[in-house]
Order: structure tokens, then C-alpha cells, then sequence
């Protein structure tokens, strides 16, 4: 048995789950969301626990009962508590600001980079004195929060030489010596 997919998913108070025609949908405070799932999976509602289960010990079903707990989890605790990501501008004249859900980044190319979001998303851009620009970026669903996170990476992602490009905070960049350390 998958020891992800065997675990109970706890529903914390003010968060409503109704499974219907193989389609979870979880609704909570910080808003909602749904799920389909494979006609092979079943979610059953035990008191205030989630219990997903799978027919048989296939390989697909096995695949399958794990992911669909942990969607299912992550939708629940998306509900309840939210996500919450924050990434970090680090290079010389690197900006960012947000206008309602507009993400406008200056990243030392001709340009600048105006980034529409999903109303799903709230994004917030900070810039203080002495320290790199951070985005706070806030969502209910991780999927679409995550996808998002890595759109704005891609348009610069951090370099191993200097260090410079955008990168969530507390991330570790694996840092190169140059030419002049080979030189010998």
C-alpha cells in the first residue's frame, strides 16, 4: 500500500469537500477549487477525514492513488491556509512592481517585461534600500502558483558565475570559479 495514498487527509474546520460524478471540489475561506480524478480512484468522506482508496494493486492504480491524494491534499490546505511564494531579484538595476495583476520586471534587458497573471494569483513587489527587489506571489492552488513561479524564472534564471538572475529566497545557486582561478 503507497504510503502517501494511504494516509487520511484531514479537513480542517470552515473547508466543505463534495465528491460528485468522480470530481472533487473543495471549498474554504480562501476560495475554491475542484479536481477530476480517475474513474478507478474513490474518495470517501469519513467525519472530518478524506480517505482516497484504489480497486486493486495494478501499477497504474498504484501510480494513481498517490497522486490523487496529494492533488487532494493540496487543494485542502490551498483552501485553508493558501501558499505562498517568494522570489528574489539579485543583479544590478533588476526591478519589480505589480499594478493590480500586472508584473512589470526590469532585468537588464531593452526592455522592460510586463507579465499578466491569473486573477487567481496575487502578486506584491517589494524594493528596499540595500537589499534585492523581492515578488511575493499568494494562491489557493499550488499548481498554478507553481507554474507561474517558473514562467517568471525562465526569463532569467540564475547564473553560476556571479550569481545574478531571480531566485526563490533561501535558494542555494552552486557557484563556478572563473577563468582567472583555472589560470596557472
Amino acid at each position: 500500500m503507497s504510503r502517501i495514498g494511504k494516509a487520511p487527509i484531514e479537513i480542517p474546520a470552515g473547508v466543505t469537500v463534495q465528491v460528485k460524478d468522480n470530481v472533487v471540489t473543495v471549498k474554504g475561506p480562501k476560495g475554491e477549487l475542484s479536481q477530476e480524478i480517475n474513474p478507478a480512484i474513490t474518495v470517501e468522506q469519513d467525519g472530518n477525514h478524506l480517505i482516497v482508496k484504489r480497486p486493486d494493486d495494478e501499477r497504474e492504480n498504484r501510480a494513481m492513488h498517490g497522486l490523487y491524494r496529494a492533488l487532494i491534499h493540496n487543494m485542502v490546505v490551498g483552501v485553508s491556509e493558501g501558499y505562498k511564494k517568494e522570489m528574489e531579484l539579485v543583479g544590478v538595476g533588476y526591478r519589480a512592481t505589480a499594478n493590480n495583476n500586472v508584473l512589470e520586471l526590469s532585468l537588464g534587458f531593452s526592455h522592460a517585461i510586463y507579465i499578466k497573471l491569473p486573477k487567481e494569483v496575487s502578486v506584491e513587489a517589494k524594493t528596499e534600500r540595500n537589499k534585492n527587489p523581492l515578488i511575493i506571489l499568494q494562491s489557493a492552488d499550488k499548481q498554478l502558483l507553481g507554474q507561474v513561479c517558473a514562467k517568471i524564472r525562465s526569463l532569467r534564471k540564475p547564473e553560476p558565475y556571479k550569481g545574478k538572475g531571480i531566485k526563490f529566497v533561501g535558494e542555494v545557486i552552486r557557484r563556478k570559479s572563473g577563468k582567472s582561478a583555472n589560470a596557472k
